[in-house]
């Protein structure tokens, strides 16, 4: 784990980028800059215009460390370069910003009123392919929309375990279980979300994860904060950062008037 870049999450504030667009939602993120599904063909050149996009946002004098804080990344945008050089070793070494990981697969179908997350078998892989390539942390969302106890507790219950597997890893997690926000019980569910997380056990897993008690990310507290299109956070906000999305690119809440 990077000292320096976790001093960064925990003390100082910023922006949170969300480059993290997959396959899914890259189509609709390239309408929006003007590049229509007829001009490409398959998803390696889909990819690649949507690189050519980040990189020009990246490199933009305006995108820095004095404004960003971090910034989450799709993995083919960790697998590609940015003038020469990897994508998340470009962001720290160049911009002083922190490299964070998409790491789910998507959303499972809805039982119980939620989305829990599909599996993800390969995860070792990716944690293990990610610290080599420069990546501090990760991200992983499944989505609450009903105050259904039994959901939520499966909700919290796979972001705490899967968070344990990235911290053992050497890596740190973002805990994601979002609230939709047009979910009719939407407060109730904040709360049950809020309680379920406070008792998770706090205990490091594995002796992998360094051991000081200064580098270890803090145990989420008081920090679900509910952004503006319903996601929730935990960790994020213990080192530094309240978010709240503005369409892909999170600033801190406090900022918000």
């Amino acid at each position: 784990m990077n000292k320096d870049q976790l001093d960064r999450m925990r003390n100082d504030e910023g922006f949170i980028a969300a480059l993290d667009q997959s396959g899914g939602s890259t189509p609709k993120a390239l309408r929006l800059y003007g590049i229509e599904e007829s001009s490409y063909s398959g998803d390696e050149q889909m990819f690649d215009l949507i690189h050519q996009m980040r990189t020009r946002m990246i490199t933009s004098p305006a995108f820095n460390g004095d404004r960003v804080l971090a910034a989450i990344l799709f993995e083919g945008t960790m697998d590609r370069d940015i003038e020469g050089v990897g994508s998340a070793i470009y962001l720290w070494n160049t911009k002083r910003i922190v490299p964070i990981l998409k790491v789910d697969k998507g959303l499972a179908d809805e039982k119980d009123g939620v989305q829990v997350m599909k599996p993800m078998p390969d995860l070792d892989a990716l944690l293990a392919k990610g610290r080599s390539k420069g990546i501090f942390g990760t991200k992983m969302r499944s989505v609450i929309k009903e105050a259904n106890a039994a959901g939520i507790t499966a909700v919290v219950k796979q972001q705490f375990e899967v968070g344990r597997q990235i911290l053992a890893a050497g890596l740190v997690p973002i805990i994601e279980p979002e609230v939709d926000i047009h979910s009719p019980n939407k407060a109730e569910a904040e709360a049950r979300v809020y309680r379920l997380s406070k008792a998770r056990p706090n205990s490091t897993p594995r002796s992998t994860v360094p051991s000081p008690a200064s580098s270890r990310p803090r145990a989420p507290d008081s920090s679900l904060e509910t952004q503006n299109k319903g996601r929730m956070t935990g960790p994020v906000r213990n080192l530094g950062v309240k978010n709240v999305d503005l369409g892909g690119i999170k600033r801190p809440s406090s900022a918000v008037r």
